[in-house]
């Protein structure tokens, strides 16, 4: 039997938050924004999913990929890469700037993943 590959929703949320504090609005400017209810975000904030549609409109909103938070297996993603490529596509960092927010983050990650039994 294959394992199927799950939405994780729980990421997805967290880095749709991160996106709207980084971008400096409010949950409310979201829903204007993308049609998606607020009553839709506050379930979301409680660990509800939304339907299609919104998803759609919060990963275009957001330039979220939901494909990226499908699981799979742990061999086929490596989050450092993950991370160093986006931080190379930034328009506001230069190479050097990427390449030292690279540095601190690996430090950071190698403190503290798990090991290898944990995995």
């Amino acid at each position: 039997m294959t394992q199927r590959n799950r939405f994780d929703f729980p990421s997805f949320y967290a880095v749709l938050s991160t996106t709207v504090k980084v971008r400096n609005t409010t949950w409310k400017a979201v829903s204007e924004q993308t049609g998606v209810s607020q009553t839709t975000l506050s379930r979301m904030s409680l660990g509800r999913q939304p339907d299609a549609a919104s998803l759609t409109a919060l990963s275009a909103w957001s330039g979220l990929d939901p494909v990226e938070f499908m699981s799979t297996p742990r061999h086929m993603r490596e989050p450092i890469a993950m991370i160093s490529k986006l931080l190379r596509e930034d328009p506001n960092l230069d190479r050097t700037g990427a390449d030292a927010l690279e540095t601190i983050i690996t430090a950071a990650y190698d403190r503290f993943r798990r090991q290898g039994e944990d995995r």
